[in-house]
């Protein structure tokens, strides 16, 4: 009787530690699987529509501030906040973008060179944000692809004589190039960033995209008599170097006003146009 209830007693003693070990079991899990469905958790529609973070969140991760880069010297977030995005809309926006883009200039040209305008594009629509938005946040990739947009129309200007249809392919050019600046005269959209990655990529076409005479890449199969002294032609050496020239001195000058802590309106009054353009549906706020 007595072992009977001993054993009695061991049973729910089991009982119990196998019930505890499961409890915890499952609130490990529940506490898991919480912090994950956390972090993708988006802020409430009214306060981002585009299904992201909070901006204090984008702040902490690297988003460009002019305050932060400007009195608290962090200077990265001019690289960093090309690889943040304001949410799910807008990074897929962005991808689409750079993969009807980026596919065709990479297939041309080589990963490695794109990527190098890819990236100073981003750096480059960053600091001319910096020097007209200096109260609010900005993230995205939009100036590294307006970038591409910009070494695409140069890259056509300069390597002019071996493309047909010219013509169209630059009028199509344009008109996307147009139509995407347009759409950065509307409200919170960062305008300043497209416009300094287009520059910026538009330079860097002529630098690093000129193809070579064809005289010169057939140069094997000519008769021995025939030489091409030169690999580029010599508006192409022009154009290139008169790009290097403005790209090093816009960089340095737009770097040193920002450390500076200028602002952009004081040296020009009318460049609130170019971001926004107030009218009876919207306004803009100042920046």
């Amino acid at each position: 009787m007595r072992g009977g209830d001993i054993e009695s007693r061991g049973e729910k003693d089991r009982g119990r530690n196998y019930a505890s070990a499961y409890a915890v079991e499952d609130h490990r899990d529940t506490t898991w699987i919480s912090w994950f469905l956390g972090r993708f958790s988006f802020q409430p529609l009214r306060e981002n529509p585009l299904f992201g973070p909070s901006s204090s969140t984008l702040q902490r991760l690297g988003a460009l501030e002019w305050k932060k880069v400007v009195h608290q010297h962090q200077g990265w977030r001019l690289i960093t906040c090309i690889w943040l995005h304001a949410g799910v809309i807008h990074l897929i926006a962005n991808m689409l973008s750079l993969v009807i883009i980026g596919i065709r200039l990479e297939q041309q040209c080589g990963f490695v060179r794109i990527g190098i305008i890819y990236l100073f594009s981003g750096v480059g629509g960053s600091i001319l944000s910096s020097l007209f938005i200096q109260r609010s946040i900005s993230v995205g990739a939009s100036g590294a692809l307006f970038g591409l947009l910009g070494a695409m129309l140069s890259e056509l200007i300069t390597n002019w004589s071996i493309y047909t249809n010219k013509v169209c392919a630059l009028l199509t050019l344009l008109v996307i190039v147009v139509i995407n600046l347009a759409v950065g005269i509307l409200p919170h959209v960062d305008n300043f960033a497209h416009i300094g990655g287009f520059l910026t990529g538009f330079l860097l076409g002529f630098i690093l995209l000129p193809h070579p005479q064809l005289g010169w890449m057939e140069r094997q199969n000519r008769p021995a008599g025939v030489r091409v002294n030169s690999k580029y032609k010599g508006y192409q050496y022009v154009l290139g170097l008169l790009s290097l020239m403005l790209l090093v001195a816009g960089f340095i000058v737009g770097l040193v006003m920002l450390f500076r802590g200028a602002n952009g309106y004081d040296h020009c009054h009318w460049c609130h146009y170019l971001s926004c353009v107030p009218t009876s549906k919207w306004k803009c706020d100042g920046n």
